[in-house]
């Protein structure tokens, strides 16, 4: 039996270490009694703790981040989140660099606990990955492919490539990148990637391809429906 197995019967809280084997409600504990831990994650019942972000996992993240919330905002009826704990069952609780997600009024798959977590799979997830492509790739992958992650995005930055994948009846299915290099949503109309722009870190040429998915008759569509959704 590992430390991390030994029920505590002391007021005392162990630390999280990585690669603890823990369940949801002690991880949640463990991780409530260290307030200067910025990021640790339950995959599939381990505790993963990444290093602190260097300014080549951060600038690309605050990219991504502002590509999301531009969509977010401009799209009524979704909301978006950066590095918001997702609870989705007892081994389970990751921490997604970014999340996007159909408000639980219009219909949307996950809800807000009364603790305020987000609980259930949300829509659209996306990792920014350095040091955790086998991770980004392997246990996360398959945890939300599992729970329901209708689209999954990972940007490996080594490898200065975009993998975006789409939940179907067999699981994930990672999509071919167009030969103009736009990914465009299947479940959130209107919101395209540019990825030359984005692996350049080309804002300006980012927010260009945004604005002309926004501006197309689906995305105008697709706002009319969630309205219509919206719970009074």
């Amino acid at each position: 039996m590992s430390i991390a197995e030994i029920p505590l019967t002391r007021a005392a809280v162990l630390p999280l270490e990585p690669g603890d084997r823990l369940n949801r409600v002690e991880f949640e504990r463990r991780y409530h009694a260290m307030p200067n831990c910025k990021k640790a994650e339950l995959i599939e019942g381990v505790v993963y703790m990444p290093s602190p972000a260097r300014l080549r996992h951060g600038q690309p993240h605050a990219f991504l981040m502002g590509w999301i919330l531009q969509y977010s905002i401009a799209t009524p009826g979704t909301s978006c989140a950066d590095n918001t704990t997702n609870r989705l069952d007892h081994e389970n609780e990751p921490q997604p660099d970014v999340a996007m997600f159909i408000e639980p009024t219009c219909g949307g798959q996950t809800h807000i606990s009364e603790d305020g977590y987000l609980t259930g799979p949300v829509e659209f997830i996306a990792e920014v990955s350095v040091s955790s492509v086998a991770l980004d790739r392997g246990p996360k992958l398959r945890t939300y492919e599992r729970h329901g992650v209708l689209e999954y995005l990972i940007w490996r930055i080594d490898d200065k490539l975009f993998e975006w994948y789409v939940l179907r009846d067999n699981g994930f299915e990672l999509q071919p990148l167009p030969n103009d290099g736009i990914y465009r949503s299947e479940l959130f109309p209107g919101l395209w990637l540019n990825v030359p722009a984005m692996l350049q870190l080309n804002g300006s040429d980012v927010m260009t391809t945004l604005s002309e998915g926004l501006a197309q008759q689906e995305h105008k569509d697709f706002v009319a429906l969630l309205e219509r959704k919206r719970k009074k």
